[in-house]
């Protein structure tokens, strides 16, 4: 019974986020009682929170070894390993810990989460489904349910669970973000944006929904809806440059695909300045988002003036030179959308370079370095995919 005060008051700190604290709690107790089960079992969840991973994974075999008779201890091994990215061990711990205590929703959601963060989505849904039957009122459990079915491509019953979850608790973040979640991916930008601003007024630390807020506000703008999805579709690999001996046409597929993500690359540097200037979006953008999207829309007029006045001069280089500049806004907005410091240096030392053979061919006259320049700056996706060495765009 001596024990019974640190415990209770480190759950209520658990609950209250208050990890050190929790962990100091718990700690006493087992200063107590060495071998009590729930100390062990609740300080492996106090550790894992503060990113002391090896601890909280000792305690919590602890408290599975003091007693594998009872649910608790492996539920909380099951959070551990979860969060300690070990999804096998998290998995087969929650599976035992239903194993003894079916009837309790929590389990349900821990496994929920566990299958989301494997990428099973139907197996994610069931387990929402369950705990759902045992707690209707759970509110994050209805969240995970409307996750699963948006990944699952459901609109109707995402959207059905999220607005349950929104009903559950309307001060929630969670059950907005996966309410604009769901409407972003079915194609409703206004009603996500709405959701999304939500989130970020009940939590502004949620830097998820920012990120949304702006992905949903850029889709607002038709040209960019249409354009960015098939910019994610149509890449292509770098392999393909192995195609071209074969089977010499493949070079229209190049240009199109390199046409496509220019256009789409244009679209997002207008929609990204024009929100960037606006009153109420401005605070979403950084300052260097801003400004890369300002300098590519100023790029286009003035590679247009350059091919109008290489035009009326009768200058070829002039004017293949200034379709160069109005292509480097590909290798611009690539080397803005990478997220490596180093690999981001190497993008812009690219583009830096095109600019170089671009001035050098206007310089001299040089009709075949501008060709080579507009070439170059256009193909600058598939640069930037060897950068960075696989796919770096996430879809939702």
């Amino acid at each position: 019974m001596k024990v019974a005060d640190p415990i209770q008051r480190g759950r209520t700190l658990l609950g209250m986020r208050r990890w050190a604290e929790a962990e100091r709690e718990f700690r006493g107790a087992l200063t107590q009682e060495p071998q009590h089960v729930a100390a062990h079992a609740l300080l492996g969840l106090a550790l894992v929170q503060q990113g002391k991973t090896a601890e909280a994974v000792e305690e919590a075999q602890e408290a599975v070894r003091l007693a594998p008779d009872q649910w608790l201890p492996h539920f909380a091994a099951a959070q551990v390993y979860h969060r300690a990215h070990r999804p096998d061990e998290a998995l087969a711990a929650c599976h035992a810990a239903l194993n003894l205590h079916p009837q309790y929703a929590t389990i349900w959601e821990v496994l929920a989460r566990i299958h989301m963060a494997r990428g099973e989505w139907p197996l994610m849904a069931g387990a929402a489904r369950r705990g759902l039957e045992l707690d209707p009122e759970d509110a994050d459990l209805a969240s995970l349910l409307s996750l699963a079915y948006t990944n699952l491509g459901d609109a109707e019953q995402a959207g059905g669970a999220a607005a349950h979850a929104v009903r559950l608790d309307p001060e929630s973040a969670t059950a907005h973000f996966v309410r604009g979640h769901a409407a972003l991916r079915f194609g409703d930008p206004r009603d996500a944006a709405e959701a999304f601003r939500e989130v970020l007024r009940l939590d502004p630390g949620f830097g998820r929904g920012r990120d949304l807020l702006v992905r949903a506000l850029k889709q607002r703008n038709p040209v960019h809806r249409r354009l960015e999805p098939l910019r994610r579709r149509f890449r292509g690999g770098w392999w393909m440059v192995l195609l071209l001996p074969a089977i010499p046409p493949m070079i229209a597929v190049f240009v199109l695909i390199a046409l496509l993500h220019w256009a789409a690359w244009v679209a997002e540097s207008w929609t990204v300045l024009r929100l960037a200037r606006g009153k109420a979006t401005r605070l979403l953008f950084e300052q260097v988002e801003a400004r890369v999207s300002l300098l590519c829309c100023c790029l286009v007029p003035l590679g247009a003036a350059l091919l109008a006045l290489g035009i009326a001069l009768g200058h070829d280089a002039t004017a293949v030179a200034g379709v160069g500049v109005m292509a480097l806004v590909t290798p611009v907005q690539e080397a803005a959308h990478t997220g490596t410091p180093v690999r981001r240096a190497v993008l812009y030392g690219w583009a830096a370079l095109l600019c170089l053979a671009l001035a050098a061919a206007v310089a001299f006259s040089t009709f075949a370095v501008a060709l080579l320049a507009v070439y170059a700056g256009l193909a600058t996706i598939w640069v930037a995919a060897l950068v960075r060495g696989r796919h770096a765009d996430e879809g939702l």
